[in-house]
């Protein structure tokens, strides 16, 4: 039985103007140094990583591969999670997600979309060269703004959602499938796929295309009070990537999961450093083991409290303490007997 790799982190939350959080080499020393052996690396930085020029070159993603490999690490995946938000966007979200987007496009949402489709395209064969095989992202949002039922939704307009959702992702499924690269979409509040009814709804809408899966993220379910651990059951043959973050829900009289427009400190619902919340992440290790995942256990670090290079410190033992390995055989083999189907016959009494 295949184990879990790992501890790995994201470098989103730690990319920074400052050392060693502005470039490839110093950060990947710096991850390599807590503990960590692998790095997601977000592709919006040239400072960190050129996505089109990995797209096109592979000396370019050879050079990217040494210097990571020299520092001690390796590339986990990429991650488009700006990117890929762009791919779909309701007009009341323009302004805000016009600072995910360069700033010749902002403005300008067609040509923005395109962007952003050609993003997704190249992270593709950037993936390709590096030699991974699941990419993260976010889905984009049509319909988010419609997530709670009032006034009524008109009949077939979430159905139609999720069509031109899926026409958007189509393509890009397509072009990660011809690079042999599995699309994990982090299944969050604020896109469309944010639980497991609205990822079905999408992989309905694209007939169940084989590179349509799911990041696995604990922390937006514990915010949702949804069941993380049935998730893993119902959903496991798509998880092919997993977010180690922890969370908190703490319902008052005053707010529950909607946050009554409260900063993260106030909120009921919070981003917590690992072994600070609620996640029960002894139940998700061995669930994601007893279905034979064998992606990388990444941390995602946010907290609304802890300072982030204690979060990051503590966060490669903690994944490490997690991790399962495989039992190569049963535990009760030294209690068994060889069998044959005569044997077998007379046990049973026939």
């Amino acid at each position: 039985m295949p184990a879990i790799k790992g501890p790995g982190i994201f470098l989103a939350q730690f990319m920074s103007d400052e050392a060693p959080f502005n470039d490839l080499e110093s950060i990947a020393t710096w991850a390599a140094s807590l503990g960590y052996k692998g790095i997601q690396v977000p592709t919006g930085d040239t400072a960190i990583f050129d996505l089109e020029r990995a797209a096109n070159s592979q000396e370019y993603c050879d050079e990217v591969m040494a210097i990571c490999k020299k520092a001690g690490v390796q590339i986990t995946e990429l991650s488009t999670h700006l990117q890929g938000q762009l791919v779909a966007v309701h007009p009341a979200y323009d302004e805000l997600f016009d600072n995910f987007a360069p700033e010749a496009l902002r403005g300008k949402p067609a040509e923005r979309t395109e962007w952003a489709i050609q993003q997704m395209k190249w992270a593709a064969q950037a993936s390709q060269r590096l030699g991974l095989t699941a990419h993260a992202t976010f889905s984009g949002a049509f319909l988010w703004h419609l997530a709670y039922p009032w006034p009524q939704r008109p009949a077939g307009l979430v159905e139609q959602g999720f069509a031109e959702l899926a026409k958007r992702w189509l393509p890009i499924l397509d072009a990660f499938d011809e690079a042999g690269v599995d699309v994990c979409y982090e299944i969050h509040p604020g896109e469309d796929l944010h639980d497991g009814a609205s990822f079905e709804l999408f992989l309905d809408a694209v007939n169940g295309h084989p590179r349509a899966n799911i990041l696995f993220d604990p922390s937006h379910f514990v915010l949702q009070q949804l069941d993380y651990l049935q998730f893993i059951d119902l959903y496991h043959e798509r998880i092919k990537m997993f977010h180690v973050k922890d969370a908190e829900f703490n319902p008052t009289g005053r707010s529950g999961v909607y946050g009554g427009y409260q900063d993260w400190k106030e909120r009921p619902g919070r981003f917590r450093s690992l072994g600070d919340g609620q996640v029960d992440f002894k139940g998700i290790f061995s669930k994601l083991t007893q279905y034979g995942f064998d992606g990388w256990a990444i941390l995602e670090w946010e907290c609304c409290l802890k300072d982030s290079n204690q979060g990051a410190a503590e966060g490669a033992p903690f994944i490490a303490q997690h991790i399962i390995t495989p039992a190569g055989r049963a535990f009760d083999d030294f209690a068994g007997a060889e069998s044959d189907q005569q044997r077998n016959r007379k046990i049973l009494g026939l």
